[in-house]
C-alpha cells in the first residue's frame, strides 16, 4: 500500500476507535455533554466554525492531529513555501499563494524572488481597470466600454465566475461582465445577443492560446466584432490572458494587452494571476486587492495557528475521518447565500480535479478512498430539491454549511428567515425523529376534524438523524471575507492531498477524453476515415451524419 500513513499507529487507533464509535447517534452525544459546542468549535479570522454536529468526539480530534503530525504536513507546507517543485509529475513549483503575498518578504522560485514579477502584473490589472473604469479605454467608434466577456474555460472561467457572482454587491456600477465557457455554441450566442460591438471587450484567458474550447469561442466571437466593425476594431476589443505573445499577436491582439502569468500557477488555483482580470474589472481593483489580502490572511492562519484552531486543518481532518473511517462517499456543500451560488462549483474542480485520484505520490495503488463527490447547491433552494435524500435516502452524507451573520443585499425580512433555515437543517440532520417522537406528534394532531389516517403513516416520518455537518459561519459576503474561505478550502485541498499522499497538482485524467476528442474530431467532420472504432462510437458518429 502505497500511503505510508497505513502503517502508522495514528492510522491504526482511528480506525478501533472508528469501530468502537460507529453506534454512537449525535443525539446522544449531545445529551451526554450540553456543552459540546463550546469544545467542538472555534472562531479564527472573522470565522466560527461549529463542528460539534460531526461524529466526532475530543478523542477524535486528538487522534486526528496525531495523523497530521505523522503525515508531517508541516514539513510540506515549508517546502511549497519554499519553492520546491511538489508537482513532481509536471516538475513545477506550486506558488499560487505568491500572488497573493503581502509585504515585502522575497518568494523564491529557481533562486530568484518572483514577486517583482508579480506586482508588475498586478499594476498592468491596475492600470487597465482605471482605464476602463475611467471611460478612458474606447473602442473602435470611440465608445467607453460597457461590458466585458471573458473566454476560458475550467479554472480560466469558474473561478472569476464564481467571485464575481459572489461579490454582486460589490460590483462596479458602470460595467457588466460576462462569463462565456462551454464549447457548445448556445453559450457565446445568448451571450453576445445581449451586447452591442462597439462597447463589448472580450478577455481570452488560455496561457498556451491553443485551448480547443477557448480559441473556438474566441474566434467565433472575432468574427461577430470584425463583421460589425472591421478587421481593424480587434485591437481595441479584444485582450489576453496568456504567455504566448505569438500567438496572441496572431489573432490581432496587441501584445501590449497581454496579461502574463506562469507556469507555477495552476488553473484551478489562478484566481489570484491575470486570470483575476474580469474580476477586478467587475469589482474594481481595490476590491480586487482586499480579495488577495483576505486570502494571505488565511495563509498566514494555515501556516501559524494551532491545530486545534486551524481552520483548513480541521476542515480536511474531518473530511479524513468520514472518508476513510465512517466510509462516505460524498460531501455536500450548502451555502446559505445566493451570492455564493457557484461556490459547489467551484469547490467541484477545485478538490476533485486535484484529489480525485487512485495513484500516490510514488506511482502506486493508494489502497484507499480519497476525494468524495462534491456537490450542492444554495439553500433554501436545495431543500425542495436533495434534501429529502440526505434526510431519509439512507446514505452518509457530510455536509458544509455556510452562512453570514449578516446580509449582503439587506432586504427587510430576509436574513432571519435564511438563517433560520440553515440552522434547523444542520439540527434536523443531526438529531432525527424517532418513531416514538412521530407517533406522539401524530397522535397530538388528531382531532374529529382531521382524524388520523387509516394507514400507518408513521414510518413515513421518522428520521434517522446522525448526519454529520459542520457549519461556518462567516461576519458577511465581502471582498476580504471571499478570498479568505477560497484560500481556506484551497489550503484544505493542499492538506488532504499530504495526508492522502497525492499530487494535488496535476490532473492527468483530464487528458484522455482531449486526445480521443482530437482523434474523433477529423472523423466526425468527414476528413478522416472512420477507422479503428469501438461500435459504440462508430454508430454514435454515423448517427449524427446527415
Amino acid at each position: 500500500m502505497t500511503n505510508p500513513l497505513l502503517n502508522t499507529a495514528a492510522w491504526s487507533a482511528l480506525g478501533a476507535h472508528a469501530d468502537a464509535t460507529r453506534k454512537l447517534h449525535l443525539r446522544d452525544l449531545f445529551a451526554a455533554d450540553p456543552g459540546r459546542f463550546a469544545s467542538l468549535s472555534f472562531e479564527a479570522e472573522g470565522m466560527l466554525l461549529d463542528y460539534s454536529k460531526q461524529r466526532v468526539t475530543t478523542e477524535t480530534l486528538g487522534l486526528l492531529h496525531d495523523l497530521w503530525r505523522a503525515a508531517d504536513v508541516a514539513g510540506w507546507q515549508s517546502r511549497l513555501a519554499a519553492g520546491e517543485a511538489i508537482n513532481h509529475t509536471e516538475q513545477r513549483a506550486v506558488l499560487h499563494h505568491a500572488l497573493r503575498h503581502r509585504g515585502d518578504s522575497a518568494v523564491m522560485h529557481d533562486g530568484r524572488d518572483v514577486m517583482p514579477d508579480v506586482r508588475r502584473v498586478l499594476d498592468h490589472i491596475k492600470s487597465f481597470c482605471d482605464a476602463i473604469h475611467g471611460r478612458h479605454w474606447r473602442g473602435a467608434t470611440g465608445e467607453p466600454i460597457s461590458d466585458i466577456v471573458n473566454i476560458g474555460i475550467g479554472g480560466s472561467d469558474l473561478g472569476p465566475r464564481m467571485a464575481t457572482q459572489a461579490l454582486a454587491a460589490h460590483r462596479h456600477r458602470d460595467v457588466r461582465v460576462h462569463y462565456v465557457a462551454n464549447l457548445d455554441g448556445a453559450d457565446l450566442a445568448t451571450t453576445l445577443e445581449q451586447l452591442q460591438p462597439r462597447t463589448t471587450l472580450f478577455v481570452v484567458a488560455s496561457k498556451t492560446f491553443t485551448t480547443q474550447e477557448t480559441m473556438q469561442n474566441a474566434a467565433s466571437a472575432r468574427a461577430w466584432l470584425v463583421g460589425a466593425l472591421g478587421e481593424a476594431a480587434v485591437e481595441r476589443h479584444f485582450v489576453a490572458v496568456s504567455t504566448n505573445l505569438k500567438a496572441v499577436a496572431a489573432f490581432g491582439i496587441d501584445t501590449a494587452n497581454a496579461f502574463e502569468f506562469w507556469d507555477w500557477v495552476g488553473g484551478r488555483f489562478s484566481l489570484w494571476s491575470a486570470i483575476g482580470l474580469p474580476l477586478a474589472l467587475a469589482i474594481g481593483f481595490d476590491n480586487f486587492t482586499r480579495l488577495l489580502e483576505g486570502a494571505a490572511a488565511m495563509d498566514r492562519h494555515f501556516r501559524e495557528a494551532p491545530l486545534a484552531e486551524n481552520l483548513p486543518a480541521t476542515l480536511a481532518l474531518l473530511d479524513v475521518w468520514n472518508t476513510n473511517f465512517l466510509g462516505a462517499e460524498t460531501h455536500a456543500v450548502l451555502p446559505y447565500s445566493q451570492s455564493l451560488g457557484l461556490l459547489s462549483r467551484y469547490l467541484q474542480q477545485l478538490e476533485m480535479e486535484s484529489n480525485g485520484k487512485q495513484v500516490g505520490r510514488d506511482g502506486q495503488p493508494l489502497g484507499h478512498a480519497t476525494c468524495p463527490v462534491v456537490w450542492g447547491e444554495p439553500g433554501t433552494n436545495g431543500q425542495h430539491a436533495f434534501y429529502q435524500l440526505i434526510h431519509q435516502g439512507g446514505r452518509l452524507i457530510p455536509c458544509d454549511f455556510i452562512a453570514a451573520r449578516h446580509a449582503d443585499f439587506a432586504l427587510p425580512g430576509h436574513h432571519e428567515k435564511l438563517l433560520s433555515n440553515c440552522f434547523a437543517q444542520s439540527e434536523a440532520l443531526m438529531r432525527g425523529k424517532t418513531l416514538a417522537e412521530v407517533q406522539a406528534e401524530l397522535a397530538a394532531a388528531a382531532t374529529a376534524v382531521a382524524p388520523a389516517p387509516t394507514f400507518p403513516l408513521a414510518p413515513y416520518k421518522v428520521f434517522p438523524g446522525n448526519q454529520p455537518s459542520t457549519t461556518l459561519l462567516l461576519q458577511t459576503i465581502d471582498p476580504h471575507t471571499l478570498g479568505q474561505l477560497i484560500a481556506l478550502y484551497e489550503q484544505k485541498t493542499f492538506a488532504l492531498g499530504v495526508l492522502w499522499n497525492l499530487n494535488s497538482f496535476d490532473q492527468w485524467g483530464v487528458e484522455y477524453g482531449k486526445q480521443l476528442a482530437g482523434r474523433l474530431l477529423p472523423i466526425i467532420e468527414g476528413k478522416a476515415p472512420a477507422t479503428g472504432l469501438d461500435s459504440s462510437t462508430a454508430g454514435l458518429i454515423a448517427a449524427c451524419k446527415p
